[in-house]
């Protein structure tokens, strides 16, 4: 089994990098106040207050929603991780801050309780009377809190969950299992599963297991088990944060029978499924017919938490197997939705565009895939989608997904700036690569402005191994499934040819500050829909191109390569 190298990683500067900086940036632009509001009304410590708060938040954070308070769980994951790599003092302070004060909030309203809404939602779903998603609510703030715990170090963090695994250990025992289906069919429950699994791992306490067991969902899993598609026209993200629930009790347990699950839901999902371009299977949030994508072509494709939900799933597939084509489905969702659904800020000549882009913008919930389409913003603070929640956890997240350790060696699964940081027999090893820029300039007498006429025809990585002394490792580069041709590599400068073994090129030997070079041969080729040929996206690599035009464009052609 691989393992994730996220405390050993840092990006380098890049797309990643530019994004986590962004995120950082946009987390201590909200203030704390507005971030704990509803935490202090259910608690009743905003008794006093009898002005609004300026630059209250709006949307689905708004006082009177019934999900208020889901972003600031989010809010704590996405600061936990980002410290984690920066050790950004100033965030870090803030985040304590927040925890302290909803130990406060716990602490008022009895000890267990430490939650944005009021525990009637729960007792009122519970009786079948419909409210807002309100154990998603618990969960994303108990998945901060968590974060907060695991990778910023904050103890109370962690008290507090054990109070309120209290609270659901005691409110899920007086219920049956067909009432726990009853409520799980009526509103979205989020990642809670996956939760208790984490939550058991630290603790080892066996309440937090049964936890995790009480939030299966039979009426779900059961029909996986026989291989059931169920998912056709369903709702996609209420199903894959349930299922990222059995791949987490799987690897706390050993459990085969999770593991199965996790695996007939990905082949029904994605394998037998087909997919756009862009690597999504959604529209308007539900999981398109097998293979039957035209007719759902259009503005609510691929939702944000779809993507950045289905990437998290593939990692752990990913990680239990060593399967190329999970990485592969991971780089293209997140370069053609994580990123391309995120806000990009700064268009030096934005005049000459028709129309002209807007001044500013967060998240787009979907990706529109139809000719024409126009993206459509939320705000920093008028809106608070779950796709806004996720943004910001995401873009915490790139180094997660880049390199994975294994006892005989380390893999390269993605291709971003950055570098990792371990030990092989107790020698200290780091790893860099830097893709390499093939943009050229315009003012400066840069090489690869005059040695390219068109388009680059290939994609170069560079790679540093240092070392404090030889030490022998084997270095897997994952072989993306868009590769062109045969690719080359160059060790300190002369051409080699390594071990090709499922999916890698494999480079076993003794490494002592070595350079290493991959590139990768691409072109620009057409993409058809599964159950249209005719229509086609082009694609760079990895990437899926858009047209900047100001009218809807559509191109027949008779052949296609």
């Amino acid at each position: 089994m691989l393992q994730s190298m996220i405390q050993e990683v840092h990006l380098l500067p890049g797309l990643p990098k530019t994004k986590r900086e962004r995120d950082y940036r946009y987390l201590m632009e909200l203030r704390e106040e507005n971030l704990l509001f509803p935490f202090y009304t259910e608690a009743g410590l905003n008794g006093r207050l009898n002005y609004k708060l300026e630059n209250l938040h709006g949307g689905w954070d708004a006082p009177l929603s019934q999900i208020r308070g889901t972003f600031t769980g989010h809010w704590l994951s996405a600061a936990a991780r980002i410290y984690n790599e920066t050790k950004e003092r100033r965030l870090k302070a803030k985040a304590d801050f927040i925890v302290a004060e909803i130990a406060r909030c716990q602490e008022a309203n009895g000890g267990g309780w430490a939650f944005p809404i009021p525990e009637k939602f729960l007792y009122g779903l519970k009786n079948g009377r419909h409210f807002w998603a309100p154990q998603y609510v618990c969960h994303k703030v108990m998945m901060g809190l968590l974060d907060m715990y695991l990778f910023a170090g904050n103890e109370q963090a962690l008290e507090i969950l054990r109070g309120c695994a209290d609270w659901f250990y005691r409110f899920t025992g007086e219920i049956s299992r067909e009432v726990m289906s009853d409520m799980m069919d009526l509103e979205e429950t989020g990642g809670i599963m996956e939760f208790w699994g984490d939550l058991y791992a630290v603790t080892k306490d066996p309440r937090h297991l049964e936890l995790a067991r009480r939030y299966e969902r039979p009426r779900l899993t059961e029909p996986l088990l026989q291989n059931v598609d169920v998912l056709t026209n369903f709702h996609a993200n209420m199903t894959i944060p349930e299922i990222q629930g059995c791949a987490r009790v799987y690897e706390v347990t050993g459990e085969e029978r999770f593991r199965r699950i996790v695996e007939s839901y990905w082949r029904l999902a994605v394998d037998e499924r087909g997919r756009f371009a862009t690597g999504g299977q959604t529209n308007g949030e539900i999981w398109t017919p097998k293979n039957q994508f035209s007719a759902r072509l259009g503005d609510m494709n691929q939702e944000h938490c779809t993507v950045y939900n289905m990437v998290r799933l593939a990692d752990y597939l990913y990680r239990w197997t060593g399967d190329e084509k999970y990485a592969d489905y991971i780089e293209s969702n997140i370069w053609n939705g994580l990123f391309a659904q995120g806000f990009c800020e700064g268009h030096a000549r934005e005049q000459c565009l028709e129309p002209s882009p807007p001044k500013s913008g967060l998240i787009t919930y979907y990706l529109l895939l139809a000719a024409g389409s126009q993206k459509k913003w939320g705000s920093k603070t008028e809106d608070f989608w779950c796709c806004h929640c996720t943004l910001v956890q995401a873009n915490a997240r790139y180094r997660e997904w880049i390199y994975y350790g294994a006892d005989d060696g380390i893999t390269v699964a993605q291709y971003f700036p950055s570098e990792a940081a371990f030990c092989v027999d107790g020698v200290p090893v780091t790893l860099e690569q830097k893709p390499a820029d093939l943009c050229g300039d315009i003012l400066e007498i840069h090489e690869i402005s005059h040695m390219l006429a068109n388009r680059p025809t290939w994609e170069t990585v560079q790679f540093t191994v240092s070392t404090e002394r030889p030490v022998t490792f084997a270095l897997r580069l994952r072989l993306p499934r868009w590769i062109q041709g045969d690719p080359v590599f160059r060790l300190n400068g002369e051409t080699v040819s390594p071990k090709i073994q499922d999916g890698y090129a494999v480079f076993e030997r003794m490494w002592e500050n070595d350079t290493l070079e991959a590139e990768y041969p691409k072109s620009v080729v057409c993409v058809s829909l599964p159950d249209k040929p005719d229509t086609v996206a082009f694609v760079d690599g990895p990437v899926v191109l858009a047209g900047l035009v100001p009218e809807e464009r559509i191109c027949f052609s008779s052949r296609l390569r």
